[in-house]
């Protein structure tokens, strides 16, 4: 058996601590080995459940440990780009939060740093590692509701704590890159198919951050409306709808967070047909998803993916004067 793929983790944010840190603990083929962190306080708590852990004190000390395989960035936003390629030049395999990049072009930086090293780098997109999602392309594409036409998306909770990182733009805050890149990739992985045309976009912004997208766009056989918002109370749904049935996911992006990974299939007859994911972890399955394509397997999100993913959020800031 190869030796496990030693994990480093840039900053002691919360969501590493709460769901990232602990996925890679407990993930096959990996071992949570460092933390980059200049307060002991923050540490605490991730040794809590790894006492061996090393901690230290700076990003860059962290990058320079020869011990480290690969690392986990959870930075905020603007500081994707930057630390993914310092983590790259430094010989390390890279999974770095979304969005990865706050635009489509940033990415090719990233993409030839990739090819360059010959080292994993992705962007942190967990639900295409969650069967239910894998189930659902395998359904759409299969054609078990007929011709898809018609997509509806929602995502939304209310944040309005003025010092967190989505609500500032200085840190690449906004809606729309933090749960867009969900009400938009998850459409394109499930059909396989590319927006041709944003034919609405409605954003409301406060204090320069975007908090309220509607969407109306033109897929390549299908018509899509999407709504994102970090000022309307919790939502989470997607529905597929063709001409032969429906498709709908009732919770498909937090799932053992905001309820159980779930949908249903209606067809012809009112035949409905429920099917149920309880207690499945999408960021372990992440994790070792990632550790396998270091060895070689395909990734379910290569970073072109990610970048495509992009590129729709670009179009809907031009459609909506953020151009």
């Amino acid at each position: 058996m190869s030796e496990p793929i030693r994990w480093g983790v840039l900053g002691a944010s919360k969501f590493a601590l709460g769901a990232m840190a602990r996925a890679i603990h407990s993930a096959e083929g990996s071992e949570l080995a460092a933390l980059a962190t200049s307060s002991p306080d923050k540490a605490a708590p991730f040794r809590a459940f790894q006492p061996r852990l090393k901690v230290h004190a700076d990003y860059q000390a962290l990058l320079d440990d020869a011990e480290i395989d690969a690392v986990y960035i959870p930075l905020p936003n603007a500081m994707h780009v930057e630390w993914t390629l310092k983590a790259l030049d430094a010989g390390k395999h890279v999974l770095c939060e979304k969005p990865l990049a706050m635009k489509a072009e940033e990415f090719d930086a990233v993409i030839a740093r990739r090819d360059a090293t010959g080292l994993m780098a992705a962007e942190a997109y967990m639900i295409v590692h969650h069967p239910q999602w894998i189930r659902a392309r395998e359904l759409v594409q299969s054609g078990a509701i007929g011709k898809l036409r018609h997509v509806e998306a929602a995502f939304s909770f209310n944040n309005t704590e003025t010092g967190n990182i989505r609500n500032k733009p200085e840190t690449g805050g906004g809606g729309l890159p933090d749960i867009g890149v969900y009400a938009f990739g998850s459409v394109r992985f499930v059909t396989g198919q590319e927006p041709v045309a944003i034919r609405h976009a409605n954003i409301r912004y406060e204090n320069g951050v975007d908090v309220y997208a509607q969407v109306a766009a033109d897929f390549e056989s299908f018509d899509y409306f999407g709504m994102v918002s970090m000022r309307l109370f919790p939502r989470q749904e997607v529905t597929f709808h063709g001409d032969e049935g429906v498709l709908k996911m009732l919770c498909p992006f937090n799932a053992n967070t905001f309820g159980q990974a779930e949908m249903t299939l209606e067809t012809e007859g009112k035949r409905v047909v429920h099917e149920r994911w309880p207690g499945i972890d999408h960021y372990k399955l992440q994790v070792e998803a990632f550790t396998a394509a270091i060895h070689g397997a395909a990734y379910a999100c290569p970073l072109e993916f990610s970048r495509g993913t992009q590129a729709m959020i670009d179009m809907v800031y031009a459609a909506g004067g953020n151009g």
